[in-house]
């Protein structure tokens, strides 16, 4: 459902675009959905994109309890291009967003390359690298690069040092190529979780305005109530849907 450079992520947040955080729940993650939401909430977050697609929870339950907008998610974790593809081509019709897993440059390319991936996740998690021509695909087709704050968050030494500098690389070319983007920490607990304003002061370690990391965690939520729209029946393109007729008007 990702479209391209017109409906990149935008770079300045608002009040109308609250943070939302995407989380790896129960039974992949160590927390459940319920127990996310209500940290989330504590953190101010207003909205909660769930990646893990066993995880059972109520949507609507969540936001009556908790205040907090919860997005039904799928993120794809393939070993190669072609098993991605028909998963991908499964769970599109039935979820808001659609992730895919990357860390490889096979998984990377293939992606940004999918109209109907909205977001390519944890692109630096293994060998794989982001270049130019990525970032270019990713703009064209409109799917968001993820901004994968953990490792610079969970890790010490060495490896937090690793994962810095990767950052500060991945930043430098999706600013360059104006590439659509989105920022989490990648939580896989509610321990993990990190407020806003942590973030922020991560991002400025990094060289990040304190609005490019806005955007980014709002972009969350202005994917997911765009490709909600998209999943309701009268979709048909954007701006155009089908008007239910009155009896009298056929």
């Amino acid at each position: 459902m990702s479209e391209a450079n017109g409906d990149a992520a935008g770079r300045d947040a608002s009040d109308s675009n609250p943070p939302y955080e995407a989380v790896i729940a129960y039974p992949d993650g160590d927390s459940t959905v319920s127990r996310l939401a209500q940290a989330a909430r504590r953190y101010g977050y207003g909205g909660l994109v769930v990646r893990t697609r066993t995880a059972e929870f109520d949507p609507d339950a969540l936001r009556d309890r908790y205040g907090v907008d919860v997005v039904p998610a799928v993120e794809v974790a393939a070993d190669a291009p072609d098993s991605a593809s028909g998963s991908v081509g499964n769970f599109r019709p039935d979820y808001p967003l659609v992730l895919v897993r990357g860390g490889t440059n096979a998984l990377n390319r293939f992606a940004v390359e999918q109209d109907r991936v909205d977001v390519l996740a944890a692109p630096l998690s293994g060998d794989g690298d982001f270049n130019h021509v990525l970032a270019k695909a990713a703009k064209t087709h409109g799917t968001r690069v993820e901004f994968d704050l953990g490792p610079a968050l969970r890790q010490s030494g060495g490896g937090r040092v690793r994962a810095l500098r990767a950052l500060r690389k991945l930043r430098e070319i999706v600013d360059y190529y104006d590439a659509p983007y989105v920022v989490s920490a990648r939580p896989t607990s509610h321990l993990h979780l990190r407020a806003p304003r942590e973030l922020i002061a991560l991002g400025s370690e990094l060289g990040f305005d304190e609005s490019w990391i806005e955007a980014g965690l709002a972009e969350w939520g202005r994917l997911a109530a765009r490709n909600r729209e998209r999943l309701s029946t009268g979709f048909i393109s954007p701006g155009v849907r089908v008007q239910r007729c009155e009896e009298d008007d056929r």
